[in-house]
């Protein structure tokens, strides 16, 4: 493995003993969606999750990981995580907060160790894709092994497309 595949989270997974696979992509910095990561990954998106820190009232930071081509529904977030009211951070925060990036942030090896929780949705899934912790690099991992390493938890956690709910 070259030496700029070794990130934090890479690292931390290998002395787990942990399966993954180290995926490499082509960075837009104009585009750093999900979206634009499945198409280089070549995957569908459902597989490509996002890591967003998002901070309850009160309560502080906590990390949502859901499909790259939803949106995390801020009241399911915030009932997951047992607070009235929780909102994203700022993305001038997420650098200092976390020690990632936006488009880097992986749910693995951040600054300090926040209670997060996978869209239920990831489970469905024999393998997911993650950010391996700087723009360029995702991580191939069972979600199975990954939320019982984060010792993160699911939930439902983004907004339905159903116009009615």
């Amino acid at each position: 493995m070259a030496n700029n595949t070794k990130t934090n989270a890479v690292r931390l997974l290998e002395r787990a003993k942990i399966k993954f696979d180290v995926i490499p992509y082509e960075v837009d910095e104009n585009d750093l969606a999900a979206t634009h990561v499945a198409e280089q990954l070549g995957e569908d998106i459902s597989l490509v999750f996002k890591t967003l820190v998002l901070q309850g009232e009160r309560a502080g930071y906590f990390v949502c990981v859901i499909p790259g081509d939803k949106e995390v529904d801020l009241k399911k977030a915030a009932r997951a995580f047992g607070v009235k009211k929780a909102e994203m951070i700022a993305m001038k925060e997420l650098l200092p907060v976390t020690g990632y990036i936006r488009g880097g942030c992986s749910p693995v090896g951040m600054k300090k160790s926040f209670p997060t929780f996978f869209d239920i949705s990831a489970t469905d899934h024999d393998a997911i894709f993650v950010s391996a912790g700087v723009r360029g690099l995702q991580i191939k991992i069972s979600p199975t092994d990954l939320i019982g390493f984060v010792k993160a938890g699911t939930a439902d956690l983004t907004r339905s497309n159903d116009p009615l709910s």
